[in-house]
């Protein structure tokens, strides 16, 4: 009955996460569904295993989804922009100055 349940819980986890991808293209909101249900899957081999290879496979599984975890809550290492604006990156895109001596906005 657990093998079952596992094996359901384990193909649900693939299909929500492929699901997810494809209909959102959030990809680390995919992956961290397939994580979490992936650990639920563990928990239950554990549940129906309670010896030492089925510890050892629910502690892979969570261990792997606390790195995957924060390796995607990170922020990127380069910049959210890579090249200049396309019209030509002069300084019109600045807020306005005051004009000197009047007092008023400029533009």
């Amino acid at each position: 009955m657990i093998g079952i349940l596992l094996t359901a819980v384990t193909a649900l986890a693939l299909v929500v996460g492929v699901v997810t991808v494809l209909s959102t293209g959030a990809l680390r909101t995919g992956v961290r569904l397939l994580l979490d249900l992936l650990t639920a899957a563990g928990l239950l081999r554990l549940a129906g295993d309670p010896g030492w290879n089925g510890l050892a496979g629910a502690v892979a599984i969570i261990a792997l989804r606390q790195l995957l975890g924060a390796a995607l809550s990170a922020p990127p290492p380069w910049s959210g922009r890579q090249s200049p604006p396309p019209c030509g990156g002069d300084d019109h895109h600045l807020p306005l100055a005051l004009r000197r001596g009047t007092g008023k906005m400029g533009g």
